[in-house]
């Protein structure tokens, strides 16, 4: 391509490259090298040192600046005027630190002037310093023996009085209870102890026991005095506390030494042995010995377990087994103790005494279930037992620990009982009439055994009232010298499971302390069950040795509702009305003696006949 040219014949592409040239070497003769001093600097730990940021350093913080100076009066330009400011701050410089000029920090101010005419006296801490010297001079009490007082507790030989601070709960509880049910009469074993003059104790022999000492006020005289069998501590007569001789009785709990209730020489009673003579043995029994009383034992069924049991059914009979005395948890709790099993045995067979109907009877009902036989058993579950439970793990998925998992030696309670059906729960109610002769005949029951040993069920949930069918068309019940007759309308209810009830056998007051088992009263808010066991505590006050009728009134309410929720049988809304009233009106009552009265059981309540009391 052909390059233009001018008018005077000159290449305009020679005449640019010659003026660049020009301008190049013009540059070349201006360039000159300046040096400026700058004040010695930290550089931050996280900046690049300046040989790596393509810089050079003297060694004595002197920096080299190339500068440019072009032709004439040309302002000069630096080639660090862009990294610098105003020319005299280095570009090695942090990240994310602020450059600018910080404000200057307020003086401090001093202390405000005191008012003129006023004196201030100085802060007086004689209060702190004597309350400190105290907390000094105090000595903590311990916990075991001082070695500097080696032996004084156990050998009982202390001389010095040891101040009890404070009364233990317990004996709180004792004392609650002994004011405001005084009717019921002391109670039978801290009241002894207490009043018993101190006595070198004698062994204990269990073996040497009457069956025939168990007995109950019916079966007792009036000069009796016989007690469990191996509790009966002492032979000294003991002198009834009246109500003038109260608050002697206090004092004297106040003043109980820690020695008197730790020491392990005070009772010697032994519980499993004790249990052993109630259930007229001398040594545990097999399970396979027990069993083949009542039917084959390859022919046991498993038909229930709960949290502290299972139940076999044994021919026409039910076997209740509880494991007891492990040192292992069962299906997640600890088990129970022979002393808290030893309870339930005499209160059971205490209960089997109103089912016999005798001429002179004063108060008698079947509904509580009937004990056959209890026994003591110890070893393995035998091979028919472990294929019958794991039968019923997989029909219905057991939630139990499986028996093999227990000890060889492991200790267990039988309590065979007669089979009374169903409970409430499975149970299919048909009709109105069905429902009302239920709550009849638990009112009646509860009636009976409060007039007789101020019984307390106090875990009477649809889980522990079973139900049969059969032909008999009334059931009879005697309240104090008073036959009644209910109808049944083909339905029997029968009573069970007596873990947490309270009796007072005349001799002896047996009862659990729910107070030991806080979590019972933490249920779900708006479950019936909870809420019934939770209002239980309100009324006894958390004492549960004392006789509170009302709670048995609790759980009829707790029935009641119940059998509103329960859908299956046919009612009418006044059906539904009535039973509603009935609960409204339970609130009144104070027991279910006063309960039976109530017009919605007079249908069912068909004769009344006056016994004459031989005694008047």
């Amino acid at each position: 391509m052909a390059s233009n040219t001018g008018g005077n014949g000159v290449d305009l592409w020679s005449e640019i490259i010659a003026s660049q040239q020009q301008q190049q070497q013009q540059q070349q003769s201006h360039v000159e090298v300046f040096y400026r001093r700058r004040k010695p600097s930290k550089t931050p730990p996280d900046v690049l040192p300046p040989k790596q940021m393509g810089l050079e350093d003297d060694g004595i913080h002197h920096r080299l600046s190339l500068v440019v100076l072009p032709p004439g009066p040309t302002k000069r330009i630096s080639w660090n005027r862009s990294l610098s400011t105003r020319g005299r701050t280095s570009i090695a410089v942090g990240t994310c630190i602020n450059h600018q000029p910080q404000p200057k920090k307020g003086k401090r101010k001093g202390k405000p002037p005191r008012p003129k005419g006023k004196q201030f006296k100085p802060q007086n801490f004689e209060m702190e310093r004597m309350y400190f010297e105290e907390v000094d001079a105090f000595e903590l009490l311990e916990e075991s023996p001082s070695p500097k007082v080696f032996g004084t507790w156990a050998g009982a030989n202390n001389t010095d009085s040891v101040a009890l601070t404070h009364l233990s709960t317990r004996l709180n509880k004792w004392l609650i209870c002994r004011n405001l049910n005084y009717s019921c009469g002391p109670s039978s074993t801290l009241s002894k102890i207490l009043g018993t003059p101190s006595v070198k104790l004698e062994p204990i022999d269990c073996h040497n026991i009457d069956p025939e000492n168990l007995k109950t006020p019916e079966k007792s005289s009036a000069k009796g005095t016989s007690r469990l069998p191996c509790a009966e501590i002492t032979s000294h007569k003991v002198e009834d506390v009246g109500n003038e001789g109260f608050e002697e009785l206090e004092a004297s709990v106040k003043k109980l030494s820690l020695a008197s209730t730790s020491s392990s020489d005070a009772l010697q009673f032994n519980p499993f042995a004790t249990l052993l003579a109630v259930c007229e043995q001398s040594v545990p029994s097999k399970f396979q010995d027990v069993f083949s009383k009542y039917c084959d034992p390859q022919e046991i069924i498993k038909i229930g377990e709960g949290t502290f049991g299972e139940a076999f059914m044994a021919g026409n009979y039910v076997c209740k087994i509880v494991p007891i005395d492990g040192d292992f948890r069962v299906n997640g709790e600890v088990q129970k103790r022979s002393e808290e099993l030893l309870e339930e045995v005499v209160l059971s067979r205490t209960l089997n005494y109103l089912r016999q109907h005798q001429e002179d009877a004063r108060n008698a009902c079947t509904t509580f279930i009937g004990t056959i036989d209890l026994k003591v058993c110890q070893g393995s579950y035998d091979a028919s037992m472990i294929k019958a439970w794991e039968e019923w793990d997989e029909n219905n998925g057991s939630e139990n620990d499986h028996p093999n998992e227990f000890p060889d030696k492991q200790r267990y309670v039988m309590f065979v009982l007669e089979h009374g059906g169903k409970d409430l729960e499975s149970f299919v109610l048909l009709n109105f009439n069905e429902a009302l002769s239920f709550l009849v005949q638990v009112t009646a029951a509860l009636a009976v055994a409060e007039a007789a040993y101020e019984f307390e069920h106090r875990d009477l949930h649809w889980g522990n009232v079973l139900l049969s069918r059969n032909e008999s068309a009334t059931v009879q019940f005697i309240l104090e010298g008073k036959k009644m007759s209910v109808k049944t309308f083909g339905l029997l209810v029968s009573i069970i499971d007596f873990t947490l009830s309270r009796i007072n056998t005349g001799e002896d007051i047996l009862y659990l302390d729910l107070s030991s088992d806080p979590y019972l009263f933490k249920g779900p808010k708006g479950d019936k069950q909870s809420e019934t066991y939770r209002k239980m505590k309100e009324i006894t006050d958390d004492c549960w040795e004392g006789s509170f009728p009302k709670t048995n009134v609790l759980w009829l309410q707790y029935l009641v509702d119940i059998l509103l929720l329960k859908k299956s049988f046919e009612r009418t809304s006044k059906n539904e009305r009535d039973l509603r009233s009935l609960k409204k009106r339970l609130d009144t009552y104070g027991s279910a003696k006063e309960a039976i009265s109530d017009p919605f059981f007079s249908d069912l309540l068909v004769e009344r006949v006056q016994i004459i009391d031989l005694d008047d």
